[in-house]
């Protein structure tokens, strides 16, 4: 896999998929595209994960360790998947705080679990992960499911995160990463750089979103590189989990 870290030297720009952007403006065009996926998210999932995000976001809850009555945060929730089965985990004597930055993703996530009866421990709140508007302490347990990378500040966020968790609360981190299979990565690479623009302008008319979320896999830290980015934050104990030979890697850190 081609590394396409950024090599930017002016800290006023940032990454939007392979072009540099002014940092004030990221999270404007991240919200354009999500604006313009938000119909056909789910089927879209379907499609670029051949069903198989489903289970990585099954082994996501598993992993949480959520026990009934405890408190959990979803942070960049989507359409809700994570989100259903954290609720699920704390039982209706916990609570679940599902939050997005995107107001049109945050309405269809809610949507979502309303018709699936999950009404009574969820609360819905438009928020940014870098700025997370809970007093420090709040969580057992935050999760973030395919949304990092589409931070623009992650040290910032990664430092919101830890704030709003209790102490020997967890981080979950749910992100494609880097392939750990050889053969795999030109495979990859060719699927999604090639392949997902053209699904994405075929299903959706929109080739160039999908082209920016392939191309945000590319900047996103590896495995190695965000498991120390989340130490340098304060977080302890942290380890990953390879998904699917490492297309995505689940990620796992304390507050102690």
């Amino acid at each position: 896999m081609t590394d396409h870290k950024n090599t930017n030297d002016n800290d006023d720009l940032t990454d939007f998929g392979f072009e540099s952007v002014q940092r004030g403006e990221k999270k404007a065009r991240v919200r354009g595209v999500f604006d313009s996926v938000a119909g056909r998210y789910d089927l879209m999932n379907d499609i670029m994960s051949a069903g198989l995000h489903r289970v990585w976001k099954r082994l996501t809850v598993t992993k949480s360790g959520l026990r009934a009555g405890d408190v959990a945060l979803d942070i960049a929730a989507g359409s809700g998947d994570l989100s259903l089965g954290l609720s699920r985990q704390v039982g209706p004597g916990g609570s679940l705080y599902m939050t997005d930055i995107n107001a049109r993703m945050l309405a269809l996530g809610r949507d979502r679990l309303i018709n699936a009866g999950r009404v009574a421990n969820i609360r819905y709140l438009q928020a940014d992960a870098e700025k997370l508007p809970f007093k420090s302490g709040t969580f057992d347990c935050v999760c973030i499911g395919f949304g990092l990378r589409n931070v623009t500040d992650k040290e910032a966020a990664l430092a919101s995160m830890l704030r709003v968790l209790k102490p020997g609360g967890r981080l979950l981190i749910l992100e494609f990463s880097k392939p750990r299979i050889g053969p795999l990565e030109p495979l990859y690479d060719f699927y999604s750089l090639q392949v997902l623009p053209w699904v994405g302008e075929l299903v959706l008319n929109d080739g160039g979103s999908y082209r920016y979320l392939a191309e945000s896999i590319r900047r996103h830290p590896d495995q190695d590189t965000l498991k120390e980015l989340m130490i340098r934050q304060g977080f302890e104990r942290c380890e990953y989990f390879n998904f699917s030979g490492g297309i995505v890697a689940l990620h796992r850190g304390y507050r102690i």
